[in-house]
């Protein structure tokens, strides 16, 4: 499907792969040191100065430059840096300076130093966690190891901690299992996961691929705006992983975690939700277990760290069908199996070689029922999602006095296998009762999702100082196959009216929880609905993520630092379809650095960011796309119509998707078999079809640009102020090619009387007629008889397209003060921020209400808060206790107001029926008047409270902790991680009263032990 240009792409690939220097940016990072007299604050040149590093036996003597400076690169994160001063005639020896590095960053510090003989004074400039910034513009945040095993996290999720940043939010996604955090109010899908710099997204949507869990990680940090040419592929925010490593010096833990569940917990009418987002009730309960081991193979050489975790939720669900004589209890168990390894070999003084290996094993366990009272699908309807990852890098560094080096290749594998049946293959069968209701579910779980991803990825950069000069080249390749077994059922879905005389015969049956979908169908029922998948088939494509970019790190002057930079991307996605590809991605970016003295920092930076296509752009379209005579016939029309170009080769935008088809029968042994339908599969008419974009697709890219001050007020208490902006372009939203023309209520009509009119009708039927009456709703025969392309056997009612032609404008100010203990008996990290995100799309499956206006879509963000107040205090009583406390206060989300039935008789007001992605974003049509999410939910706040108590034993020490979340278990509506479809961001418009269908947890207990040495 791809042109050409996909050879260019893939030939591109492998010249990075072989022809460079084999095994960019993985488990290496830089630092730059500063001396000043500290005095009167000037450079001080030719000051000696030593750098060493004894948990990994490294020692580096240099001395600063002209402008007061020395620089290194290519250095590993392993053990910590001591950085001090040689004792000269004019100033004394600086104390020691000890920073711990962070992937893919050049830390800085600085020094002062004063006349021989009078005191000396050292500033310290950890990036992101203390100190200053003192190298570029980047606005980020980082949580240190020491920082995250003293916060109160459920079960030692790294990604739930990152919410205590500013930037980032718990998030509202799309579909239960999408990413839990939002940063810069955006989609948690537009978030790219790094770890040590490499890539750990799985491409097909872009959540994380191997799920980082605390005992390998070693810090973890945010970048929200402005950051270097060296990452890429987001128009938004990054989350970079660095991993620990060994050292000199054999350490490690093994550790059991519990959280027990009721009756400890509170009680809560809402739904828990387990770390693939999926509900559970009351009784859920979690147990872990794990080991790491880190040490030398050989001293000051060779170093290893080996981190093993195990997790076990354990949930009874309900099922709950007393009309099939079915009322009993089911077990469902998650398991996740995390294993990691990270080796590191010193080669020569200069050279350092690395190898990493993690293996993801996640499998969700859906065994059937659901929570509390009226759950009725059967267990042999169960299936499990299996989410299995793997990741294998190998890395080389080169850190020489002018020149330095590091790269990588990484090969990963991601197998998502959303819908595994439980059961043996056969039909699903959803079972009503006489009045309407579902009274059961059994048979297969109705669909097959099942999505392989394999990809390679080389990086490389290459860095010259030259004077006052640091020059970086670099190159950064993915390669990712795909191939998705996707569709309906092809043994087909049923839904069936069985009597009271049919229902009384399966209760008194005997089968129980064990009831299939065989025991309903051969009671002969009517049939409401039957839908069989006629093409179940695996098909996919390949995505090449090519980049070069150059930066020019230049230091004007020993105060100032101007970082030029020059990034290209292209994504072989943009050239599917009609398109020839988007080979126009040059992002130039600027960053200056200030400082006016050693303890404060005045940043600008400014540039253009590119962002990668999600592999289901393309996905869903070769998957709900068709090549029947009648659908090709209406794209024919399109053309003639100049709705989609002339020139477009059809060859190119269809694609033999899957097929469900509905037949019309009335009982089961009127409808046809699977293989009778196949006859159907060019004349039956679709309610939705999608094409691939006939002019290809365009990479969102985003404007940024950020002003910040940063002043380091103790040696252990920095203060920040940041403002930021972005408006991003060409994001991913869903057009209707064959839209029925704008139709909107008529409001003089929706009076108090006739709303209580409409109201007082018997039935939806009534009221839908009366509504339609009064002009307040349009029926979809009326609908379709304005479309332009008239439905056709074989063809479409909707016909849709990905477009890239989104927007959105995020603005932030924010607000740190940040304190380390240094021995002190507390500490604590605060931040507040002040934002606002509208757009006019909040995700690929986003389309307009009514007749493809996104102008009447601008408004806020799903995730917008306008304020996000987050405080974490560490409080250090007694030796070897820690009591932390961590507070997150955030303004309420935004809430659209759309239609109820009861008072419509539908909720589809314009006709135009529904769409594929509401499934997902809940994009029904709004109450007439109302605006996009022009409500707002009230403020949520959530208070955790950890402890930790630890003595000496074992040649370490035995450390007992519990963790109460949600302490004051307050019931929040929003604020919390959830998908949109089962959130309270969705509610009925005209004063309806507000209906709660779920809440933040509730309160909620943890308890662990672990030793440590």
């Amino acid at each position: 499907m791809l042109p050409d240009r996909r050879h260019l792409a893939q030939a591109a690939f492998a010249f990075s792969a072989i022809a460079l220097p084999a095994p960019a940016l993985a488990q290496q990072a830089g630092l730059q040191i500063a001396v000043v007299d500290a005095e009167t604050g000037s450079a001080l040149p030719g000051v000696a100065l030593v750098i060493e590093n004894d948990a990994i036996g490294y020692r580096r003597q240099l001395a600063t430059d002209e402008q007061g400076l020395a620089r290194v690169e290519g250095l590993s994160t392993a053990g910590a840096y001591r950085i001090s001063t040689v004792t000269s005639d004019r100033y004394d020896a600086a104390s020691a300076v000890t920073i711990s590095l962070r992937a893919n960053f050049s830390s800085s510090a600085t020094l002062r130093l004063r006349p021989a003989g009078q005191e000396t004074i050292v500033v310290t400039g950890v990036r992101g966690v203390t100190g200053i910034n003192a190298v570029n513009a980047e606005v980020s945040a980082t949580l240190r190891n020491e920082e995250l095993v003293a916060l109160p996290i459920e079960g030692r999720d790294v990604i739930g901690a990152l919410v205590r940043l500013p930037n980032v939010v718990p998030s509202t996604g799309f579909f239960p299992e999408s990413p839990s955090i939002s940063i810069n109010g955006s989609n948690g899908l537009d978030t790219n996961y790094l770890l040590d710099g490499l890539d750990n997204n799985e491409n097909f949507l872009g959540g994380i691929k191997f799920p980082v869990p605390l005992g390998f990680t070693r810090n973890v940090t945010v970048l929200a705006n402005s950051y270097s040419v060296a990452y890429g592929r987001t128009a938004n925010g990054i989350v970079n992983y660095t991993s620990p490593s060994g050292t000199n010096d054999y350490h490690g833990e093994v550790y059991a975690l519990v959280r027990p569940g009721r009756p400890l917990d509170a009680a809560s009418p809402f739904p828990r939700r387990d770390f693939s987002g999926n509900p559970v009730g009351e009784s859920f309960e979690r147990y872990q277990a794990g080991a790491s081991l880190g040490g030398p193979i050989v001293r000051d050489r060779t170093f290893f760290y080996a981190n093993f975790e195990y997790t076990r939720d354990r949930n009874f669900q309900v099922v709950d069908a007393p009309a099939l004589g079915a009322v009993g209890n089911v077990t469902g168990n998650n398991e996740f199996y995390l294993g990691s390894i990270r080796l590191d070999h010193r080669l020569t003084d200069a050279w350092t070689l690395g190898l990493r290996a993690n293996i993801g094993r996640v499998t969700i366990d859906r065994p059937g029922g659901g929570l509390g009272g009226g759950n009725v699908t059967f267990p042999s309807a169960g299936s499990d999602q299996d989410r299995f990852s793997t990741l294998m890098a190998a890395t080389a560094s080169y850190s020489g006095d002018d020149w330095s080096y590091d790269g990588a290749v990484q090969f990963s594998r991601f197998r998502w296998n959303y819908g595994k049946p439980k059961g043996p293959a056969g039909p699903q069968v959803v079972i009503r009762d006489p009045s309407g209701l579902t009274v059961g579910v059994a048979g297969h779980p109705g669909f097959v999702f099942d999505d392989l991803e394999e990809s390679w990825q080389t990086t490389h950069r290459l860095q010259r100082k030259l004077g006052n000069h640091k020059l970086s080249v670099g190159v950064d390749v993915i390669r990712s196959d795909f191939a998705l077994l996707g569709g309906g059922n092809p043994d087909g879905n049923f839904t069936v009216d069985l009597t009271a005389g049919q229902l009384a015969r399966l209760a008194a049956g005997g089968q129980g929880l064990g009831l299939t979908a065989q025991d309903v169908l051969a009671l002969d029922p009517a049939v409401a609905n039957y839908a069989v998948e006629l093409r179940p088939q695996g098909f996919g494509t390949s995505q090449t993520q090519l980049a070069f970019y150059v930066e020019d790190e230049w230091q004007l002057s020993p105060k100032l630092t101007a970082t030029l930079g020059l990034r290209w991307d292209y994504d072989s996605l943009t050239a599917q379809g009609g398109g020839d590809g988007d080979t126009n991605n040059i992002a130039p970016r600027l960053a200056l650095n200030y400082r006016p003295d050693a303890r404060s920092s005045l940043r600008f930076g400014a540039g253009l960011f590119y962002s990668k296509l999600s592999y289901a752009v393309i996905s869903d379209a070769l998957q709900r796309n068709t090549t029947s005579p009648g659908f090709l016939a209406q794209l024919g029309q399109f053309q003639s119509l100049g709705i989609i170009p002339a020139r477009t080769r059809l060859s190119d935008v269809t694609f033999d998707g899957n097929l469900t088809v509905s037949p019309a029968c009335t009982t089961v042994a009127t409808c046809p078999t699977p293989v009778q339908v196949q006859a159907l599969r060019e004349t039956a008419t679709l309610g939705e079809s999608r094409i691939l974009s006939p002019g290809g697709y365009r990479s969102p890219w985003s404007l940024q640009l950020s002003g910040g001050y940063q002043f380091q007020a103790t040696d252990t208490l920095t203060l920040s102020a940041d403002l930021i902006y972005s408006r991003s372009h060409n994001l991913v939203r869903l057009r209707d090619l064959n839209a029925p023309a704008p139709f909107a209520p008529d409001l003089a009509n929706l009076t108090p009387a006739n709303i209580a009119l409409l109201q007082s009708q018997s039935d939806n039927a009534a009221r839908f007629a009366l509504a339609q009456s009064l002009g307040l709703v349009r029926s979809q025969a009326d609908a379709d008889a304005t479309r332009p392309v008239a439905l056709v056997p074989g063809g479409a009612r909707q016909i849709t397209v990905s477009e890239t032609a989104g927007a959105s404008e995020y603005k932030a100010l924010i607000l740190q003060a940040n304190k380390l203990r240094a021995g002190d008996f507390y500490a604590f990290r605060l931040a507040y921020t002040f934002s606002k995100l509208t757009n006019d799309t909040d995700d690929i499956n986003f389309r307009a209400a009514d007749a493809n206006d996104f102008g009447t879509e601008w408004g806020p963000s799903a995730n917008d808060r306008r304020h996000v107040i987050s405080a974490v205090g560490y409080l250090y009583p007694l030796d070897g206790t820690t009591l932390s406390v961590a507070g997150l206060f955030q303004s309420g989300q935004p809430v659209n107001l759309v239609p109820d039935a009861r008072l419509f008789g539908t909720q589809d007001l314009n006709g135009d029926g529904a769409s594929f992605g509401e499934n997902f974003v809940g994009n029904s049509d709004r109450y007439p008047g109302a605006s996009r999410n022009s409500a707002r939910l009230p403020w949520s706040a959530t208070v955790d409270v950890g402890v930790r108590y630890a003595i000496p034993a074992f040649a370490g020490r035995v450390e007992i902790s519990a963790d109460i979340f949600n302490v004051f278990n307050t019931n929040n509506e929003s604020g919390f991680a959830n998908a949109a479809t089962t959130s309270n961001q969705v509610q009925f418009g005209g004063g309806a009263p507000f209906v709660q269908r779920n809440a933040g947890p509730p309160r909620q207990f943890q308890f662990g032990t672990a030793i440590k040495f």
